[in-house]
This record gives C-alpha cells, structure tokens and sequence, in this order.
C-alpha cells in the first residue's frame, strides 16, 4: 500500500498591528503628493539618500547623513533656499522629528527598515500639519508590530563601513535597533589635501520600541526612542556628537471604516550637542583650536489633537497642535596661550501653538479641499553671557526682548478626473516658520567661517500657487508648475572678511568669512517639476523624474547685495533616473542616477560648487521569498561631487567609489 502523503503545511496567519492613526481625509492628492513605499526607502543605507529620490528633496549640503555634520541635515522641498535647519515638516505617525534645538533631522534614529512607508506634500504650506512645513512635510509611517523578526540587514563595506538593522517583537510591541560605523573618507582631496586632513569617521545607534494595545476600540500607543551619533569632522581636532531621547503616548479611536474618530499625542524630546572646531593654516599643515561646543541641552515637548468627521459629502478635520522648545549652547572660545579664555552661554525659549480646519468633497470626478490654520509663536527669555574662563568675571551679559507673532495661513486644493488614467488638478497654499533656537543664539565655527546669530529673527512665511497634471495608466507619470514666494528668510548673510577682528564675532582669520542669520528680504522661485515609472516589458522597469527651479534674492533694504544672486546651496536642475532588470525571478540589477546643476556655497555666490553626476547600482539574488543578498557600488564613476568650498578655493568632496555587500530580511 502506498505511503500517504504528509499533511499539508498549517496556514500560519500573520497578525499585523499599526500604530493609532486617524484615516486621511482624502484632500492630499490635489497637492504636489508622492508616496514612496518601504521598497523604496530601503534602496539606499540611510534614509535622507533614499528620499533624495523624489524630485525636490534635498538636505542643506550634498553631503549626506553619513558624513555630514547634524547641524546641517535639515530637509527642505523644492530648491527655493536649503537651510540647515530644514524648511520641511518631518512627522512619524504624526509626532516631530526635528531636533528642539535646531531644526534638522538624525537620520541614523530613523532606518528605513522600521517603516511602512513616506508621504511626501510639496509645497503644501502648513495645512494641518503646523509649524516648519514651509516648503512641504515627509509624513512617516511606523511599520506594524508582527510576531517574531519583522526585518533585518546585515552589510560591509570598504573603509571599514558596516551597517546592522533589526525589527521584530510580538503581538502589540515593536523594537527597532540599528548600529553603523566607517572609518569614513578623506573630503579634500588631491592637491590641496594637507596634513591636517582626516577622514570622516562617523560611529552612530539608535533604538526604539513600541508598545501599543486596544481598550475597548480606543488604540494607545507608547513609542520610547534614543539616538547616538559620533562624527569626524575632516579637521585634526574637529568632530561632533549629538544625543537624545524621545517619547510619545498616542491615543486613538478612528471611525471603524473611513474619515471619523480622534486622536490625542502628546510627545517629549530632548537633545545634547557637542561640537569643537579648529583654525586651519594656510598651509593645512597644522590647526589651532577654535571653540569648544561642549553642551547643547534642549528639551522640546508638544501637543496635538484632532477630531474627524463626515457632513453629507464633506470629510472634516478640526485640530490643535502645541510645541514648546528649551534650550542652551554652552561654549569655550578664545583660544588664546594654549587655552580657552571665554566660556559662553546663549539661549532662550520658542513656543508655537496653533488651531486648524481641514476639509475634503470627494465627488465623483471631482476632488476639492481646503483648510485654515492660527497660529500664535513666541521667542523669549533670551540671554547670551560670556564669562572669563580664568576669573569667571562676566564679560558680556544680554537679555533681549521677547517677541511674539501670529500668523493666518491656509490651502485650497482641486483635482478633476478627465478620465479613470488622466487628472488635472491646481492649489494654492501658505506655510511659516519660527527660527528655530539654533539660529536664535547659536553662533558657530566651520574652518576659518564663523557664523553669528541674531534674536531678533522673526519667522519666515511662503505664499505658493501650482498647477499639475498626471496619470496612472502603463506608465505612471505627472508633472507640476508652481511659483513660491519666500518673505523674511532666515540666511547667513556675509558682514565682514578676514583677516580682521568684529565686534561679537571676535578675530575672523584670513581666508575666512564672518556671516550673520538675517532675514534677507523675499525669495521669488518658480519651477517645474515631473516624474514618470513604467514598464519596458515584464523584466524591465524603469522610473525618471527631475526638478527646476530658478530662484531669485530680492534683498531690499535690508540686504542689497544679495539683490539678483541664486540663494546658497540652490541647484537649478536636479534630475534622476533607475533602471531594474530582473533576468530571473530571483535576481534583480538595478542602477540609479542623479544629476545636479552647479550651486553656490555662500550667499554672495563667490563659491561655486560644479554640477555633479553619481551613478550607484546594485545586483541582488533573492534566495527565499524574504531574503535577499546582494552586491552594491556607490558613486560607480568615482566621480568628485563637489560639496564645499572655502574662501581660499579649498574644494571638499563627497565619498568615492564604494564597494557594499550585505543581505535584508523583510516580511
């Protein structure tokens, strides 16, 4: 008699747990909206790359979080003025993410592989989302809780490079750990490559867990976080560490199909910065040091909640949303007979409180939302004391003013369906920005550049309008007009050049340059931007996109000289492109390239840093259905990208060619 054959394998069903969230109300997709998915974030090692991607994005320099200093990874959207403190709203699961002290994102406290997905709205002004989404919002999704590991990756490569993610739990909890390291790469290169030239290391962990449960239909969830990041600065003497904490409670009831429900979120996130810079000599053979940054304590805490719901056609939002930030930089500088002679402290206090409406008819053809917001800020108890290292005898003691600002702001958004593949759609919008307490009270030192701050800042504003068009079918495809109008933005405008001593500002050596923030008059940019994906045949799939934006200084009164010059850091032209070729069902080759036109380093665009083209590419085997090894090539040209440049020509680089191996696990 024949053996019978073995039972079939169980069905092993997989529970899925998301964070508490309130359902969209379906207005976002008559803004400039591209939603990226975990497949996508994770197709670079940290994540600010992977979202470089999408047309518009960028951090304040081309460097990436890997080698770049913290104070300079801000995001902003659309090219109209980077600013290192960013000049977009960062959100996970409807928490901030931007530093309480200085406005910029660690990237390294967020890997890709604990999340579902990014929403990213261009130019969509505050809208329900508040303060800091000037130029738009990367809304992150948490991924869900599952049993058992959830994610992984595991990869090595040159230059002592490595990288280790873990995301897994049980029923209602999830933990996310990440570890990275490099013995990083030299940023001057060739010539002008001295003695005083180190690599830029960088060692960097972040963990975080969730835990979350259901009390009779009102979801809460508990997220506890931690970050630390060490880095080489390039300089013998330089570097920087930044820390901090995190967490939010979240309690929900959403509508159990559709727009209704509410939520309340409150959060809490504290910072530490150190930060020591150094003088170079002309010759790069030697420094001398400059500062000593060796406490940023800032705790920011907030806020917010909303209530939906559904009259006849219309989908409403009715919110409130509350931020409050603390913080100090404390500073040796002076560095006078071997020592530090002064000790600094500068700081204050910022809050933001703010009431919005959102609303949404989705009808037919027809998509038609609008929304307005209140918002009430406040700088004060600002102080800036200098003592004498030696005596403790004060040497400089200033208190400020206080200031307080409110602020209207609002959008209206509409899309018509020509057909079940076509749409057209148009928006209009406003968002602010209070300056955040970096550029309040921070001053700073890169090389020779030093950086005053101004406490009399008041916030930025942008009115925009935009016009798009697009479509779903074969080929996904869609394409943005838009004008922007920046008033008071916050840039670091040139006051003064060394050799010479300033008031405040101190000795500024030669070759450097001393800057202040000031609120530089208005920003007109108008643009274009598009992108496309599709299909060659079923092995074959490519995707393209690009942005451009000509962007233009009306300096007034104020600053006259920056009349008719580009805003630093600015590209006119950003355009990518990717390949995947999938020869088997297994393997995939992928290449992504991305192009940049030339920008300038400074204000007065006497810096100009070339346009740059990078191509990476990969090759993975998919050996089970969750695992995958592969091989990666970063910058396979090996080509220098241009990312700084100081006054006496020193040109600095992005990293080289790079080899990666590793191997993801995703479920």
């Amino acid at each position: 008699m024949p053996a019978l054959p073995p039972p079939p394998a169980p069905e092993v069903e997989v529970v899925v747990v998301h964070p508490p969230r309130l359902a969209p109300l379906g207005g976002e997709a008559a803004f400039s909206t591209i939603q990226l998915g975990p497949e996508i974030l994770q197709t670079a090692p940290r994540l600010d790359d992977a979202l470089k991607n999408a047309p518009g994005v960028s951090l304040f320099r081309r460097t990436g979080s890997g080698a770049a200093n913290p104070t300079t990874q801000g995001l902003s959207l659309r090219a109209i003025a980077p600013s290192g403190a960013g000049r977009a709203l960062v959100t996970l699961d409807g928490a901030p993410q931007n530093d309480p002290f200085g406005g910029w994102v660690i990237w390294s406290a967020l890997p890709a592989e604990g999340l579902d997905g990014a929403t990213i709205v261009r130019g969509a002004g505050a809208g329900p989302y508040g303060a800091g989404a000037l130029t738009g919002v990367v809304a992150l999704q948490e991924r869900g809780t599952v049993d058992g590991l959830a994610a992984a990756s595991a990869s090595a490569g040159e230059r002592d490079s490595y990288r280790l993610v873990a995301v897994g739990g049980g029923p209602g909890v999830l933990v996310t750990a990440e570890r990275s390291g490099t013995e990083g790469y030299y940023a001057v290169r060739g010539p002008r490559k001295g003695a005083v030239d180190q690599r830029l290391k960088l060692d960097d962990a972040s963990l975080a867990m969730r835990v979350q449960h259901d009390f009779d239909g009102v979801q809460a969830a508990v997220r506890l976080a931690g970050f630390q990041v060490r880095q080489g600065a390039g300089l013998i003497g330089a570097r920087s560490e930044a820390s901090g904490a995190s967490a939010t409670l979240t309690l929900a009831q959403p509508a159990s199909q559709g727009v209704g429900g509410w939520r309340l979120q409150g959060w809490i996130r504290g910072s530490d910065l150190q930060n020591s810079s150094v003088a170079v000599a002309a010759n790069r053979a030697t420094t001398t040091p400059a500062s000593n940054e060796y406490r940023t304590p800032a705790v920011g805490y907030g806020l917010n909640a909303a209530v939906q719901g559904k009259t006849a056609n219309i989908a409403w939002e009715v919110g409130t949303d509350v931020r409050l930030a603390d913080g100090t930089d404390h500073e040796r500088f002076r560095f006078l007979s071997g020592v530090f002679t002064r000790d600094r402290e500068a700081g204050g206090k910022t809050l933001v409180a703010g009431v919005y409406l959102e609303t949404a008819l989705d009808q037919g053809p027809w998509i038609v939302t609008g929304g307005v917001r209140l918002d009430r800020s406040r700088a004060y108890d600002a102080v800036r004391r200098e003592r004498d290292t030696a005596t403790g005898a004060i040497t400089l003691n200033q208190s400020f003013a206080n200031r307080a600002d409110t602020t209207p702001t609002g959008r209206v958004g509409v899309r018509y369906a020509l057909s079940d593949s076509v749409y057209l759609r148009s928006a209009a919008y406003a968002g602010f920005r209070p300056p955040t307490l970096n550029e309040l009270h921070r001053p700073f030192r890169v090389g020779n550049d030093i950086t005053e701050s101004n406490p009399t800042l008041k916030p930025e504003t942008l009115q925009g309008i935009e016009a798009g068009m697009g479509g779903d079918g074969a080929i996904h495809w869609g394409a943005t007009l838009f004008y922007n109008q920046l008033n008071d933005p916050i840039t670091n405008v040139t006051i003064g050049v060394g050799p010479g001593t300033f008031p405040l500002a101190g000795f500024v050596p030669a070759g450097g340059t001393l800057r202040q923030r000031q609120n530089a008059g208005q920003i007109d940019a108008w643009g274009v931007e598009a992108d496309s994906s599709g299909a060659i045949n079923p092995t074959i799939g490519w995707r393209a996109a690009f942005a451009y934006t000509h962007a233009e200084i009306h300096g007034g009164s104020r600053v006259p000289q920056l009349t008719g010059l580009r805003p630093a850091q600015t590209p006119r032209w950003t355009v990518t492109g990717g390949l995947d070729v999938h020869p088997t069902d297994a393997i995939t080759v992928s290449g992504d390239l991305r192009y940049e036109s030339l920008r300038f380093d400074d204000d007065l665009n006497s810096r100009r840093l070339s346009a740059g083209l990078n191509l990476d590419a990969k090759a993975a085997w998919r050996f089970r259905p969750e695992t995958e090894l592969y091989v990666a090539v970063d910058n396979l040209a090996d080509k220098d990208l241009e990312v700084g440049q100081t006054a006496d020509g020193v040109e600095s680089f992005a990293a080289p060619r790079t080899f990666r191996v590793g191997v993801t696990y995703r479920r």
